[in-house]
């Protein structure tokens, strides 16, 4: 599933191209995603001008004068700008028209978001997230506030959405082995000093993963149709009975919230 990385690296992928156009209508090829595209979406857009484009969490807000578009690349899902005449392939569902340019949406698996919302107010998807990872305010003394007294373990309080938003599987994993953490280690029990240690960690893999443009481990494409690049810097993530890096102890694997997590026996505890 495209994480922060990913749903950033399209953000900005398509922002420059598309903000101050007038989009000039839409097309909806397959309305069937993870719920029904909106079927008035080309009413919706028409002559409207998209004022910016905003990543909150793993959704992506196309902010126009009348509302906001909200996008979730879902678990295959990825957006690209191609020429408004390109042929569309088989899992082409969607395309916003900008006069001879469209933003595609593509998604195999067709568990991805496109829903409309009006006016200004947050849509409900919206409401309970929590912070974002690469804010100002996130750092090691919010990580410790958030945690304390709390028994559940750090890699699955790191993919609670209603804490921090975006990090997900993959850069949990990578994270706690930057930081040296046990991902089993019950985030409560990490001291001022580990928790210092984790927030820059999870800033920092989440930065280095922009600037490979994101994973690509099935479909995802950024918005020119270019893979990421992070997978080949992972530690651990995947990399099962291989050697850690740092210390050459096999690395691990065991089931964390129904989600493989993967660590250094050595490196982490």
């Amino acid at each position: 599933m495209p994480e922060l990385p990913e749903v950033e690296t399209t953000r900005r992928g398509i922002a420059p191209a598309l903000i101050h156009h007038a989009c000039t209508g839409a097309i909806v090829r397959n309305p069937r995603l993870r719920c029904p595209v909106p079927d008035d979406l080309d009413t919706l857009l028409r002559g409207q001008e998209l004022q910016a484009v905003e990543r909150r969490a793993k959704y992506l807000l196309l902010h126009f004068a009348t509302g906001s578009l909200l996008i979730h690349l879902g678990m295959s899902g990825s957006l690209r700008i191609v020429p408004a005449q390109a042929a569309p392939d088989k899992h082409d569902h969607l395309d916003i028209l900008f006069d001879d340019t469209a933003l595609r949406l593509r998604d195999p698996r067709r568990f991805g978001l496109v829903l409309w919302q009006d006016g200004p107010v947050p849509h409900p998807l919206l409401a309970k997230l929590g912070i974002e990872p690469l804010s100002d305010g996130f750092d090691g003394p919010w990580l410790q506030r958030a945690g304390r007294g709390r028994k559940t373990p750090a890699k699955l309080f790191l993919m609670d959405g209603h804490q921090v938003v975006g990090i997900g599987n993959i850069y949990a994993s990578e994270s706690l082995f930057r930081a040296g953490i046990d991902p089993v280690t019950p985030i409560g029990e990490l001291g001022p000093r580990r928790c210092a240690r984790l927030a820059a960690c999870i800033r920092d893999t989440l930065n280095d993963a922009l600037a490979a443009g994101g994973s690509t481990l099935r479909d995802f494409v950024g918005s020119d149709g270019a893979p990421g690049y992070f997978q080949q810097q992972y530690f651990v993530y995947g990399r099962e009975g291989e050697p850690c890096r740092k210390c050459t102890t096999p690395i691990r694997k065991r089931i964390m919230g129904q989600r493989a997590s993967f660590y250094c026996p050595r490196c982490q505890r």
